[in-house]
This record gives structure tokens, sequence and C-alpha cells, in this order.
């Protein structure tokens, strides 16, 4: 019990961090599709960071800015020049998948695995994680893991309790009235994206650092999209979201623990897809996203 319990904490971690990303841009007006390839580029920069300079924070600060970077680029093919959001995000994926498979022969001189990195260790917190069944799991952690506990009612309060959250709600609801109220919406919506792509580095930086502190080509493997579906089942909301994240992450978690003799391997694996579809099929069509999101803004 323990095991899975901390299992499914540590295969939610980088889709809450994603799921809150994809909070940020989406509510600010903007679809973020590229979370994967924010996620995927993240998590490699992180460890060449980490193996260069033989510290995890650095690697950290690596891996932020390399999502920050994409991040941008994507807020600047789809704020400023109006570009699809679904081609721009898919093309960031793209970029990812290939410019990080490139990339490891450059750095490291083979694909596949890179070398073992400075990551982020365990740490107990005293006391609490002495609690029974849920303290170890919950309390013994990596540093990121904390950081994702602290994430969630920070981003609540950052959206419904605070001026710059109900600009950036109303940025994504109806970016006219903003407009006419003298807030800035490119400059809000370039905030929302921005965010997204630090939030989803530290989702790639949890997974190459927190988890393996490796890079492995295609590691990320549909965690973006599957925060995606996260952030749509928990309706836009970061509790809700975080909710469903740990359903995802309990569904990966499951595939480790499950008795393989009695249910096969092959839909093991496929159980956290499987649970993505019907969550999307089931619920994607009754939660209302931003009105305005996916739609470029255009000064009158």
């Amino acid at each position: 019990m323990e095991e899975l319990l901390a299992s499914t904490i540590r295969n939610a971690t980088p889709l809450i961090f994603a799921a809150l990303g994809g909070m940020f841009s989406e509510r600010g007006g903007v679809v973020n599709i590229g979370l994967e390839g924010l996620m995927l580029i993240s998590a490699f920069f992180g460890v060449v960071g980490a193996f260069y300079s033989g510290s995890a924070v650095v690697g950290l600060a690596a891996a932020m800015g390399a999502g920050l970077l994409f991040a941008l680029i994507h807020a600047v093919m789809t704020i400023t020049f109006e570009a699809d959001q679904i081609i721009s995000g898919t093309a960031i994926n793209l970029l990812a998948l290939g410019g990080t498979g490139f990339l490891m022969v450059e750095f490291f001189g083979s694909g596949g695995t890179s070398p073992r990195v400075t990551g982020f260790d365990a740490v107990a917190i005293p006391g609490l994680s002495s609690i029974p069944v849920v303290g170890g799991p919950l309390f013994n952690q990596s540093l990121l893991v904390y950081l994702m506990y602290a994430l969630v009612p920070v981003t609540f309060f950052l959206l419904f309790k605070t001026p710059f959250g109900l600009r950036l709600r109303g940025t994504g609801e109806v970016p006219e009235a903003v407009d006419t109220a003298g807030v800035n919406v490119f400059r809000m919506r370039y905030y929302g994206v921005a965010l997204s792509g630090l939030l989803a580095a530290l989702g790639g930086a949890y997974l190459s650092m927190g988890l393996l502190s490796a890079f492995t080509e295609g590691m990320t493997n549909g965690r973006g999209f599957i925060a995606l579906a996260a952030l749509i089942f928990g309706r836009w909301h970061p509790v809700g979201a975080a909710g469903a994240a740990l359903l995802f992450g309990f569904a990966q978690a499951f595939t480790f623990q499950a008795p393989q003799d009695v249910i096969p391997l092959e839909f093991l694996n496929m159980l956290p897809y499987i649970l993505t579809i019907v969550v999307l099929a089931g619920f994607g069509g009754r939660a209302i996203a931003p009105a305005a999101v996916g739609k470029p803004y255009r000064k009158e």
C-alpha cells in the first residue's frame, strides 16, 4: 500500500506541474498542446546543466530557462503572429522529439541514455515522514515534490484571489472587456504562456533529475498530453487538475504493482492512455473551456 501511494505521487508530480502550466496558458486564452515538447526539452537541458556544472540547482535553472525560451517561441507564433495554436504546439513537440535526439549525440556522443548526473534526492521531513502509512510516501520525497505540494494552493490563490489572476482569466474569457478596462491583453497572454513553460519545465526536470538522474530519449512518453487531459478533467481548476493528475498517476503506479500473471502486461501499459481517452471522450464535451481559448485577439 505504501509503495503504491509513493509511486502514485511520483507519477503524478510531473503531470501536476504540466497541468498547472497548461492552466495558466489556457486561462489566458492560448492552447498549449506543446506541453509534451516543453517537458522533453526541459528534461534534456536540466541534465545538460547538471552534467557540466555538477549541480542539480544549476540543472534546474537550465531546464526552466529552456522551458521558458520555447514557451516564448510558442507565444510569439500564436499571440503576435496569430499562428494556429494547435499547429504551433505540435511543431514544438516534433522539434523537441527530434531535437533532443540530435543534441544527445552532440553533447554526449551517443543517443539513448545520457550519463548519470547529480539529481534531487529524497528528503525526509522529520516527524511527518514517521506518520504511519502516508508519512513515508508523502513526506520522504524529492524537493521538487514538496514544491509541487506548494504550487497547487499558490496557483489557486494567484488565479482566483489576485488582480493578476482576474485579468488573466478575463483575457481568456472576454478579452475585449479586459482591453476596454485598460489591461494589455497581449501582455497577459504572454505571461500565461511563459508561466506554462516554467511549470512544464519543472515537470520535465523532475523526470530527468528527480526520478532517473539521467535523460532518456522520449522519456516524457506522452505525459504532456495526459497533463492536458488532467487539465480538462479538472475543469481548468488547480485542485481539480491536481486530483485528476493523481488519478492518472495512480493508473501508472498500478501498472507496476498489479499482478502480471493475472492481468496482461500489455493491457497494464495501456491503462493510463485508455483512461486518458475515456476522460476526454466522457468529460471533455461537458467541461467548459475558457470562452476565448484558441482564438487570436485583434485589437480594434
